[in-house]
C-alpha cells in the first residue's frame, strides 16, 4: 500500500472503535440511571433508541456528504460532533440532558463508519481489502460486543459518568490527530441534495427503527404507540424514498441501484442475518444471566468478553483468508457455525446452567459470525463501481442500525411474549422468564437456518470494469 495509507487506516479504526463502543456501553447501566434519574425502564430505554434512531436518520445523507465535501471535513465534523455529545453527557443534569449528548454522539458515529469504508475502498488495493476489513470488523462487531463488559468494570469501581470521562481525552485526542493526518483521497462533486428525498429517508429510516424498537413495549404493553403505526408510516415512507432514488439517478441520496448487482444484495441480506444474532444475544444473555442464573453487572460482562475477544482475534485471520479463496469458503462454515450455536444454546441453557458453559457458547457463536461479518462486507462492496463506494457504504452502515434493531425486536418480543404466557399459567417468574429466553433462542436458531441456506450462493465478486448505470 501507498506510503501513510496503514497509518491512515489505523487512525480511523481506533476512532471508529471508540464511537462505535458507545452504541452499547450504556446497557449495564440502565438499573442505576433508571434510580439517579428517577424514571421507568421504557424510559430509560430511549438511551439506546435515540442513539439508534439518530444514526438512522443521519446515515442515509452520508452518501451525498462523502460525495460532496472532503474527507477530512467529514472526519473533522464526526469527531468534533462526537466529542461534543460525550462532554454534554458527562456534565448531564437530568434525564432528557442525557438523552441529548447521546444523540449528538450518535450523529458522530453515524458519519464514521460509511467513512472508513469509502476510505478503505479508495485507498487499499483490492488485493489486500480482505485483511483490511478483517481489521473493521473489530470495529463493527467487536466494539459493540465489549461495550457491556467495558461498561460493567467501569461501574463497579466508578460511577456512569465515567463512561463519558474517560472516552472524552481519546476522542479530542483522534480529532487533533486526525486533523493533521486524515488525507483528501477523493474529489469532491457538486452535487444536488434532494430536500424531500432527506425527509423520505428521515421518516423512513426513523420510524422503521422506532416500530421495531418498540415492540417489546407492546409485548410488556407498555409501549406508548402500537408498534404497526410507526411500521407503516416507515415503510411506507422507505417504499417512496426508493421510488424516488431510482428516478433521481446519478443525483440521488442514496444509490439503490447498487442493488443491482446481485452478489451486493445477496452480502448485504446476509450481513443483515448476521447483524440481527449479534445484537440479539447481546441484549438477550444480559438478561439471562443477570435475571435467571443470578449473575452481577461485573460477571455479566467479563462473560460476554471473551466472545468478543475470539471475533477480534479471528478478524485479521479471515481477511487475510479471504484475500486467497474469496468469501465462500469462511461464509458458509461460519453460518453453519453460528446456527449450531444457536441451536445448542436453545438446547443446553437453563436455570442451573453454568457460566462455563454460556460463555463457550457465546465464544461458538462469535466465532461463526466472525467467518461471515468481514468477507460479506468485503464481498459486497467490492462487487460496485468505484462511483457507487459512497452509496454503498452508506447502505451497509444502514442496514447494520435496522438489522440491529430487528435482532433485538425479535428477540425481546419473542421473549416477552412467552414469559407473560408463563406467568400466566401461573409458572414462577423465574421459570416464566427461562421460557421466554428458551423461546427467543429458538426463534434465533430458526432464523440462522436462512442465513446457512444463503451461504450456499455466495461466491467472489469482482467489480466491473466499466460503471454499470442499471436502471
Amino acid at each position: 500500500m501507498p506510503e501513510g495509507v496503514p497509518r491512515l487506516i489505523g487512525l480511523l479504526v481506533a476512532a471508529a472503535f471508540v464511537v462505535i463502543l458507545n452504541e452499547t456501553i450504556m446497557s449495564v447501566a440502565l438499573p442505576e440511571l433508571m434510580a439517579e434519574f428517577s424514571v421507568g425502564a421504557a424510559t430509560a430505554q430511549w438511551l439506546t433508541t435515540a442513539f439508534m434512531l439518530t444514526m438512522a436518520v443521519v446515515i442515509p445523507v452520508t452518501g451525498y456528504l462523502l460525495t460532496r465535501l472532503s474527507l477530512r471535513t467529514v472526519f473533522v465534523a464526526a469527531m468534533s460532533f462526537f466529542s461534543l455529545g460525550t462532554l454534554a453527557a458527562a456534565l448531564a443534569v437530568s434525564f432528557p440532558f442525557l438523552v441529548g449528548g447521546r444523540v449528538v454522539q450518535a450523529v458522530g458515529t453515524a458519519l464514521m463508519m460509511p467513512l472508513l469504508f469509502t476510505t478503505v475502498l479508495n485507498v487499499v488495493p483490492a488485493s489486500r481489502r480482505g485483511r483490511t476489513m478483517g481489521v473493521i470488523s473489530i470495529v463493527i462487531a467487536v466494539a459493540p460486543a465489549v461495550g457491556p463488559t467495558v461498561g460493567g468494570i467501569v461501574l463497579d469501581v466508578l460511577t456512569w459518568r465515567w463512561m463519558f470521562w474517560l472516552v472524552l481525552p481519546v476522542a479530542l485526542t483522534a480529532l487533533t490527530v486526525g486533523a493533521v493526518l486524515v488525507r483528501n483521497v477523493t474529489t469532491p462533486r457538486r452535487v444536488p441534495l434532494d430536500v424531500l428525498s432527506v425527509v423520505l429517508s428521515a421518516v423512513g429510516f426513523a420510524a422503521t427503527v422506532y416500530g421495531l424498537s418498540s415492540i417489546g413495549s407492546a409485548a410488556e404493553g407498555t409501549a406508548a404507540v402500537q408498534p404497526w403505526i410507526p411500521l407503516v408510516v416507515g415503510l411506507s415512507a422507505l417504499t417512496v424514498f426508493v421510488l424516488r432514488q431510482t428516478a433521481l439517478r446519478d443525483a440521488a441520496l442514496m444509490d439503490v441501484r447498487a442493488f443491482t448487482t446481485p452478489a451486493f444484495s445477496l452480502a448485504v441480506a446476509l450481513a443483515a442475518v448476521t447483524m440481527m444474532a449479534l445484537f440479539g444475544t447481546l441484549i438477550l444473555l444480559p438478561i439471562y444471566l443477570q435475571n435467571v442464573l443470578g449473575r452481577s453487572t461485573l460477571e455479566t460482562g467479563l462473560a460476554l468478553l471473551p466472545g468478543g475477544l475470539v471475533m477480534g482475534i479471528l478478524g485479521y485471520v479471515v481477511g487475510r483468508t479471504f484475500d486467497r479463496t474469496g468469501p465462500r469458503p469462511l461464509v458458509l462454515p461460519g453460518a453453519a457455525v453460528a446456527s449450531a450455536a444457536l441451536w445448542g444454546m436453545t438446547t443446553t441453557f437453563g436455570p442451573q446452567t453454568s457460566l462455563t458453559t454460556v460463555v463457550a457458547w457465546h465464544v461458538v457463536l462469535n466465532t461463526g459470525l466472525a467467518l461471515m461479518f468481514s468477507p460479506l462486507m468485503t464481498n459486497a462492496l467490492g462487487s460496485l463501481p468505484r462511483r457507487l463506494y459512497p452509496h454503498g457504504s452508506a447502505i451497509v452502515s444502514t442496514m447494520q442500525q435496522v438489522a440491529g434493531a430487528a435482532g433485538t425486536a425479535l428477540f425481546i418480543t419473542v421473549m416477552t411474549t412467552a414469559q407473560v404466557a408463563g406467568a400466566e399459567a401461573d409458572a414462577d417468574p423465574t421459570a416464566a422468564l427461562m421460557a421466554g429466553v428458551h423461546a427467543a433462542l429458538l426463534a434465533g436458531a430458526l432464523v440462522s437456518l436462512a442465513a446457512v441456506a444463503g451461504s450456499l450462493f455466495v461466491r467472489r465478486a469482482e467489480p466491473p470494469a466499466e460503471p454499470v448505470d442499471a436502471a
